[in-house]
């Protein structure tokens, strides 16, 4: 599948990591290096502005490594870029550690995954089928 994008940034497009990944990384676009102090969050921009076809969305997910490692996520997570959306991709991200964190240029800060989504028609009904798991929520099952 071809995607148009245009990539206002000084750094590679997105890509792949290894022949299976599902996501590709994205790279922070920036003119000089961002703290990110603990419990803040700053919208990152990236450089890149894509047209997605009609039925596909982008989401943006956070990188494990980052996850694990310094306690950086993403705000919103998957944050969705629609298919109508032209602007250039922001990343929401977040420091969820005790130290402060310095996001520099090119670094990578997200995954990108490419995916169909659906469009629904809402049916109205007075009542619902039944289930075995009926409306149990978290933790119904009582297994852990």
């Amino acid at each position: 599948m071809k995607i148009k994008i245009v990539n206002k940034s000084h750094h590679p497009l997105p890509q792949y990591a290894t022949a299976l990944s599902a996501g590709m990384d994205i790279r922070a676009n920036l003119t000089e290096a961002v703290v990110l102090k603990p419990m803040e969050r700053k919208l990152i921009p990236t450089g890149l502005y894509i047209a997605l076809p009609e039925g596909y969305e982008a989401q943006m997910r956070p990188r494990s490594g980052l996850a694990i490692k310094h306690g950086i996520t993403l705000l919103n997570t998957p944050g969705t870029i629609d298919a109508d959306y032209r602007g250039e991709i922001g990343i929401i991200m977040i420091n969820l550690s005790a130290e402060p964190f310095i996001i520099n240029d090119g670094e990578r800060i997200c995954q990108m995954v490419i995916t169909t989504h659906s469009k629904v028609e809402w049916q109205a009904e007075e009542t619902l089928d039944t289930t075995e798991r009926g409306a149990g929520g978290f933790g119904h099952t009582g297994k852990n």
